[in-house]
C-alpha cells in the first residue's frame, strides 16, 4: 500500500470538496460525451477534422478517470492510500491521456495545415484510409510508447511508500524504487523530448506555413477559414503543452517548489478535459450549431 499526500483542507470541509469534485467529474463526463456523440450521429460532420477532433474527447475523459475516482474516494474515506497495482493503473492511463492527447493535436495540426495550405490534394492525402491509418497510429503509438514506460516501472523494485505527488505519475513512483533507475530515467527522457519536440515542431510549422498563406498571399478566404478552424486548436494545444511540460520539467529539478510541481500536476488533469469541450463548442461553428440543435429538441420535443 502506497500513501498519497495529505489534502490541505479541513474534515470539516470533507462533504463540499466531495460534491464539488463529483461535479467536475461529471460536467468533464458529460460535456466531453456531448461532443462525442454530436460528432458521431451527425454525418455531416464525418469530415476529418471532426473525426480527428472525436478522438481528443476520449482522450480527456480517459484522464479525469484516471484522477477523479481515486480523488473522490480519498475524499470520502478520508485516507490517502492507494494499492500499489492501483498506483500502476492510475499512471498507465494518466501517462495514456497526456501522450495521446499532443499527438492527436498534432495529427489535427496537419489536417488544418493540409486544409488551408495544400487545398487541391487535401481530399487525396485525407482519404477515408488514410485517416483510419493516421488515427490507428497514433493510438497504436501511444499504447505502445507508454506500456514499455510501465513495463520498465515494473521491474523496479519499489523500497519506499510515500508518493510525493498527489496522483501516481511514473516520475513520481520511480523515487520510490531503491534500485538503479538509470534506464527509466533515459526513456522517460526520450519520451519527454519525443512527444514535446515532435509536437511543438509539427505545430510551429504548420500554423507558420498557415500564417504565410493566409497574410503574404492575402487570401481572404483562407484567412477566415483559419481563423474559424484554428484559433481553438491553437489554444488548446498550447495549454496542454505549456501544462504538460512544466510540470513534468519540474520532476527534473529536485529544488523546484513541491507546491508547483503538485498544482501543475492536478491542473493538467482537470483544465483540458474541463475546457476543451467547450473552447470546442464555442469555437467551432458546427459543432456549437449542432449541439444547439440537440439541445433544443430535448428541451422543447416536437
Amino acid at each position: 500500500m502506497l500513501t498519497l499526500p495529505p489534502f490541505s483542507f479541513p474534515y470539516s470541509a470533507r462533504f463540499p470538496a466531495l460534491v464539488f469534485s463529483a461535479l467536475t467529474y461529471l460536467t468533464i463526463i458529460c460535456c466531453n460525451l456531448m461532443v462525442v456523440v454530436t460528432i458521431a450521429v451527425n454525418h455531416n460532420l464525418h469530415k476529418p477534422m471532426y473525426l480527428l477532433l472525436i478522438n481528443l474527447p476520449i482522450c480527456d475523459m480517459i484522464g479525469a478517470s484516471a484522477f477523479f475516482p481515486q480523488l473522490m474516494s480519498s475524499i470520502l474515506y478520508h485516507t490517502r492510500v492507494i494499492p500499489y497495482w492501483g498506483c500502476v493503473l492510475q499512471t498507465l492511463f494518466a501517462h495514456l491521456y497526456g501522450g495521446g492527447s499532443l499527438l492527436i493535436l498534432t495529427a489535427m495540426a496537419l489536417d488544418r495545415y493540409l486544409a488551408i495550405c495544400m487545398p487541391l490534394s487535401y481530399n487525396t492525402i485525407m482519404s477515408n484510409s488514410n485517416l483510419v491509418k493516421i488515427i490507428s497510429t497514433v493510438w497504436l503509438f501511444d499504447i505502445a510508447v507508454i506500456l514499455v514506460v510501465i513495463g520498465l516501472l515494473l521491474r523496479l523494485t519499489i523500497c519506499r511508500s510515500h508518493v510525493g505527488d498527489m496522483y501516481c505519475t511514473n516520475p513520481a513512483v520511480m523515487k520510490l524504487a531503491c534500485g538503479s533507475t538509470h534506464v527509466n530515467n533515459l526513456y522517460g527522457l526520450f519520451t519527454l523530448v519525443f512527444f514535446q519536440g515532435v509536437s511543438l515542431s509539427v505545430v510551429v510549422f504548420t500554423y507558420l506555413q498557415i500564417l504565410i498563406t493566409c497574410v503574404f498571399k492575402k487570401q481572404s478566404d483562407a484567412r477566415s477559414k483559419a481563423i474559424q478552424t484554428c484559433g481553438a486548436h491553437l489554444v488548446v494545444f498550447l495549454f496542454l503543452e505549456c501544462n504538460a511540460f512544466f510540470t513534468l520539467i519540474a520532476h527534473r529539478f529536485e529544488n523546484a517548489p513541491i507546491f508547483l510541481r503538485r498544482a501543475l500536476g492536478v491542473s493538467v488533469m482537470i483544465f483540458p478535459p474541463l475546457l476543451n469541450p467547450l473552447i470546442y463548442s464555442f469555437n467551432t461553428k458546427d459543432i456549437r450549431r449542432h449541439i444547439l440543435i440537440f439541445l433544443r429538441r430535448k428541451t422543447f420535443p416536437s
